[in-house]
């Protein structure tokens, strides 16, 4: 595929995958619905031509310690179209997430949830779809419109978009640029942004998302190898 679906096929490609968000942003929990939170998990993705990484690190809470960690590689499936970039990441995390030893109780994703266009960002499809109470954490905005952060750390100020609130932009460094917080699945707004500032410590992100960037970018994938390490 180009990176422009353009071509009938990638045309309804694109038309079943647009359908399918809808459905998922439907089934999406925005209400804390969890128990006790002992592991916390990190997702990253990481991207080389036609091939794909996803690294998953468990940690401990709160003592934020390494519990276990796993690497998929393999050939990307979808190509590059903003919105849709889920289709393109979350089979090669749920490749990894079938590889851990310990299963966490969270997820924190380097990407959004429901502030996306259509409510559907890769913290939600993986929520649900792992049935997991999860957070999309970006580095960016993808939508919406939002007041002015205060500098401090702690701060945060509502994201809007057409009328609904979809997250919070919060500010994890005095200083730093903030980050777009929004719920994934099963969790609300206010125990996401709890969670992210708590497992935000030292740095701008939290940390099992830095633990999972880290063994991310230590396992770039090789051309043309696919499958699952233990690491």
């Amino acid at each position: 595929m180009t990176r422009r679906a353009t071509r009938p096929l990638e045309r309804l490609l694109l038309d079943e995958a647009l359908r399918f968000q809808y459905r998922l942003a439907g089934a999406v929990c925005m209400q804390d619905c969890y128990g006790p939170i002992e592991t916390v998990a990190g997702v990253d993705v990481g991207v080389s031509g036609e091939q794909g990484w996803a690294a998953l690190v468990v940690l401990s809470w709160p003592e934020l310690v390494v519990l276990d960690q796993a690497v998929a590689t393999d050939r990307l499936c979808w190509p590059y179209v903003p919105g849709f970039l889920s289709f393109r990441e979350a089979p090669l995390v749920f490749a990894a997430y079938a590889s851990l030893r310990i299963r966490p109780d969270l997820l924190l994703c380097d990407g959004q949830g429901r502030a996306h266009p259509r409510r559907c960002g890769i913290a939600c499809h993986l929520g649900v779809a792992l049935d997991l109470p999860a957070i999309g954490v970006g580095k960016s905005l993808l939508c919406g419109h939002h007041a002015t952060v205060p500098r401090e750390r702690g701060n945060w100020t509502v994201l809007t978009h057409r009328g609904e609130t979809i997250g919070g932009v919060l500010r994890t460094r005095t200083g730093v640029s903030p980050v777009v917080v929004s719920p994934g699945h099963r969790i609300g707004l206010e125990s996401c942004l709890a969670w992210v500032l708590g497992t935000a410590r030292r740095f701008r992100l939290p940390e099992p998302i830095r633990a999972a960037h880290r063994l991310a970018s230590s396992h770039p994938p090789t051309e043309n190898h696919s499958g699952t390490a233990k690491v």
